[in-house]
């Protein structure tokens, strides 16, 4: 059993962690750090888990726990750790973007490794340092990577992504606030989204020579998940592509290839990733669905810690969509 801290534990990913954390066979939660709750029971802040944990938000830390999740806003997991020295043999996993950039990987002898299982497992399992992915680049990035790997990605790719209204925080602002979003959509950043980056780098690992990512991310009307389509020009036929991608997934047990299409619902409140593939008039569309809070944020986050510490990669994941 492993020792394990939270530092900023009172937000949604926080939040989703907490409840994964406080069921895992292997993990003693020690402490749940927050400067502003302070004090007040967990589950003022997450009413999930009344009765299922009797910790306080502390405002302290302990730094010899064996691992530590840095679930802070993007910027501030890098001041964090310069401020709070962890001992030498406790590991850490960042759910922001500070460390999820090649360039932006080291600090203070630290070096991040990028926390995508279904393309770094083996580096994932020697790593100390684990940056998270972003929930939209993991479901793009599951999407293309097959694609990629077979160089298929010399044409324009264009993705079209709608996602939750949890993925903005849990702070509102006008564009999650529950009368505006209610019956409502609307595109954002458009093809500059702050996930290209951590895209592009990941699908460069496979293919050099690729056509440009255009992507256009959507708010939707619903609280959690990522509804993603990508297609791009392909030549080839369905039943060899959709044999590449059942195979390159085949030792990831997150990542199912459907032979039908595939819904939003049917991956809610899971760490799964489901696929489908669909070929007409010469254009490939890869639609890809998560959960923007476990597979995209803090399952995932799990997921690399069973991998880091040698536990069942499925280890307190094992979770049940409610599809009706």
């Amino acid at each position: 059993m492993i020792r394990v801290g939270v530092i900023g534990g009172s937000g949604y990913t926080g939040g989703e962690l907490l409840r994964l954390l406080v069921n895992h066979t292997e993990v003693q939660l020690c402490f749940v750090f927050s400067r502003t709750r302070a004090g007040k029971p967990v589950s003022t802040a997450h009413p999930d888990l009344l009765g299922l944990t009797d910790l306080s938000f502390s405002g302290e830390i302990q730094p010899d726990v064996d691992l530590v999740f840095l679930c802070l806003g993007h910027g501030n997991s890098r001041k964090f750790i310069l401020e709070h020295p962890f001992s030498s043999h406790t590991k850490i996993i960042d759910l922001s973007r500070d460390f999820r950039l090649i360039e932006d990987r080291s600090l203070n002898g630290k070096s991040f490794v990028y926390g995508l299982p279904e393309l770094n497992k083996k580096q994932i399992q020697q790593a100390s340092y684990i940056a998270n992915p972003g929930c939209f680049a993991t479901a793009i990035q599951l999407a293309l990577l097959p694609l990629a790997s077979k160089g298929l990605l010399s044409g324009d790719v264009h993705v079209n992504a709608t996602t939750g209204s949890t993925g903005a925080g849990v702070i509102p602002s006008e564009t999650t606030h529950f009368s505006w979003r209610n019956n409502n959509i609307s595109w954002y950043k458009p093809f500059k989204h702050q996930h290209l980056d951590e895209i592009n780098q990941s699908l460069d690992m496979e293919q050099t020579n690729r056509g440009p990512l255009l992507f256009l991310p959507i708010r939707g009307n619903f609280s959690r998940g990522i509804f993603a389509t990508a297609y791009t020009r392909y030549s080839g036929d369905q039943e060899s592509i959709l044999d590449h991608f059942k195979a390159y997934y085949q030792e990831a047990p997150f990542t199912q290839i459907s032979e039908s299409p595939v819904f939003l619902k049917q991956v809610v409140n899971t760490n799964q990733c489901h696929l489908h593939i669909h070929l007409g008039e010469g254009v490939l569309l890869v639609t890809s669905v998560i959960d923007n809070l476990l597979k995209g944020a803090s399952g995932q986050a799990v997921q690399n810690m069973n991998l880091m510490f040698g536990f069942p990669e499925s280890e307190g994941l094992d979770l049940k969509a409610g599809v009706f």
